[in-house]
């Protein structure tokens, strides 16, 4: 039985990579995240290995507990991420079908837009900075 879903339980899908995070996915050549079935906790070697090369953000998706204010995506009491993505995007239908997640439950950008937000969660990239 899933635990239930409470303010302090609530996770963000595109955090850092740090001991303890949630492995999302792995970020595919096409550019879209093939997500992980099973709940998956990163331990220090792993970050450690991640952090070789180019950003792990880049490569990976995490998930951890949401920040809400403390975070930079975060206004007038709610995740934006997935309004300014839908903004520029139009309109978002909800799928007939989920992409897996190991985290839908819990997941901020579902609680707040429901499969609208699991439509879009595959093309994400945490770190989309340019190559420097």
């Amino acid at each position: 039985m899933a635990p239930e879903t409470t303010e302090e339980n609530i996770l963000c899908p595109s955090s850092n990579c740090e001991e303890g995070a949630i492995l999302l996915g792995i970020v595919q050549p096409d550019g879209h995240v093939g997500f992980v079935n099973q709940r998956l906790y990163i331990n220090k070697e792993f970050v450690e290995v991640a952090r070789t090369g180019r950003s792990p953000e880049k490569r990976f998706r995490f998930g951890n507990r949401c920040m809400g204010a403390a975070c930079e995506q975060w206004s007038d009491g709610h995740c934006t991420v997935m309004e300014k993505i839908m903004n520029l995007n139009g309109s978002i239908e909800e799928p007939s079908c989920l992409p897996s997640c190991s985290i839908r439950p819990q997941c901020r950008w579902y609680q707040q837009h429901g499969g609208r937000a699991c439509a879009i969660c595959p093309f994400i990239i945490t770190d989309s900075s340019p190559e420097g």
